[in-house]
């Protein structure tokens, strides 16, 4: 009986000691703070959230744009897309820096000593919607946000329009004619007031991926389509674009070229369109066929320097690397790597034009080729093609281009009126003849079976663009 009664006791007081250490427990838990968690699997977890962090930090431009500091962000645009160029064509193009009040400055003389005022627009896309900044000599920089024009519909309705002027079988159609207006309610009407305020005739555009190959001159209000209302050049960078304006009415052009190669489609018009520059419109020399190699460009170049050079052949701006696109010569390619090589910058060359260019639409790197290509080639400005366009349609556009380059106070504008003549039914093909402002042009032989046509369908007008300097 007594063993039974010590054993009762000794299992109450364990359970009492149980009972306090437990009470103590719960305490300490309750009063003590969290414990260090210091497992390889929380750091990971840490490390893991601090990466989605920083690749979620917006850049520098766009914070700017955000905050609305637009005079801070324009100077970070422009580091962004200098940027994306060197990395594209491996190389150094510039260490300047520039401003909103430079920027305006420029401008400024410019217009005044060419008598077309112009202004500078930034397009930036985004996801989630398109940044807009335009500045003007008043020295403004005016910011316009447009989230209808995110990056996936933007890129959609060039691609749309794209299509709709290039596809055969909308060539005699306004297919074009929604995405057109589209483009131009989301790219330009944002800022039309200004421009019109500021009485602005020529238009900068430093765009960025997926605009830089958009056809411009086709985009349309409802009424008019762009190069109705403005000349314009489209340029990778302002810090990367010559602004010194020079008069090029008593220059000559070295005008070269080629209507048959090994492995690519003739050009039949091209003989026609190299004598139509050199003996009625500018003073010069051309070279054809056999005489159109690179050798003899730099040689000619070297006797006697030229402040045009006129390319009439194929150039190809492909996706990949800069090796990948080219322009064709007689018995080579020129990639557009080695364009550098050439110095044409001593002396410079003012003025590059490819007559028959073709650009990969949407293709981002393929569009760093073509909007850099100025920069590249060493020469002020190109006008170039966006598409193939026929034989036919390149031959009017040169001989309007060329008429209108002797008068023009500047490239873009004389672009511009060439097109404006081509649009508006003022160049055209009639029995075997290129009727012109200048006058008729027989067709060579291989052309003579080409019917009575209009030209004045954006296919054949808004393909050609200014790309470096409008000047």
């Amino acid at each position: 009986m007594k063993s039974v009664v010590n054993r009762a006791s000794l299992l109450l007081v364990l359970v009492h000691l149980v009972g306090a250490i437990v009470a103590e427990a719960v305490q300490v838990r309750a009063t003590s703070p969290p414990p260090d968690i210091t497992n390889q699997n929380s750091i990971n977890r840490d490390n893991r959230e601090d990466i989605l962090f920083a690749q979620s930090t917006t850049p520098p431009h766009l914070s700017a744009l955000d905050q609305e500091k637009v005079s801070e962000a324009v100077p970070l645009i422009e580091q962004n897309w200098e940027r994306e160029f060197e990395k594209y064509f491996q190389t150094n193009f510039s260490n300047q820096s520039t401003s909103v009040q430079k920027i305006a400055r420029i401008l400024g003389n410019i217009g005044t000593q060419t008598g077309k005022k112009p202004a500078l627009v930034y397009m930036v896309p985004r996801p989630e919607q398109l940044e807009i900044v335009l500045i003007t000599p008043d020295g403004k920089a005016i910011h316009k946000r447009v989230p209808a024009a995110n990056r996936d519909a933007l890129l959609k309705q060039v691609r749309e329009l794209t299509v709709a002027m290039t596809n055969p079988i909308y060539r005699s159609t306004n297919q074009y004619l929604s995405p057109a207006q589209q483009l131009y309610q989301w790219t330009i009407a944002p800022i039309e007031e200004d421009l019109k305020a500021q009485k602005i005739e020529t238009l900068l555009l430093c765009v960025g991926a997926g605009l830089r190959s958009a056809p411009f001159a086709a985009f349309h209000d409802g009424k008019q389509f762009l190069v109705e209302k403005y000349s314009f050049s489209r340029i990778p960078a302002f810090t990367l674009t010559n602004t010194v304006y020079a008069d090029l009415r008593n220059s000559q052009v070295l005008a070269m070229g080629a209507s048959e190669f090994p492995d690519q489609n003739p050009l039949p018009a091209v003989p026609v369109e190299l004598s139509t520059i050199r003996k009625n419109l500018w003073q010069g020399k051309f070279f054809l066929n056999q005489d159109f190699t690179l050798a003899n460009l730099e040689s000619q170049q070297a006797l006697q320097p030229y402040k045009i050079i006129h390319l009439a052949t194929h150039a190809f701006f492909q996706s990949g690397e800069p090796s990948n696109s080219y322009i064709q010569f007689w018995n080579t390619r020129l990639t557009l790597d080695k364009m550098k090589q050439l110095r044409w910058d001593n002396p410079p060359v003012e003025l590059l034009v490819l007559s028959a260019c073709k650009t990969a639409i949407g293709d981002a790197q393929a569009e760093l080729g073509f909007a850099g290509l100025a920069v590249q080639a060493n020469v002020k400005s190109v006008v170039a093609s966006l598409w193939n366009v026929s034989d036919e349609g390149t031959l009017a556009l040169m001989t309007e281009f060329y008429r209108d380059l002797k008068t023009a106070p500047i490239k873009a504008e004389a672009l511009r009126e060439a097109q404006i003549a081509m649009l508006k039914g003022q160049v055209r093909i009639e029995k075997g003849q290129l009727h012109t402002s200048e006058g008729n042009i027989p067709l060579p032989p291989s052309l003579l079976e080409v019917e009575n046509k209009e030209l004045s369908n954006p296919y054949y007008w808004a393909t050609f663009t200014v790309v470096g300097s409008p000047w």
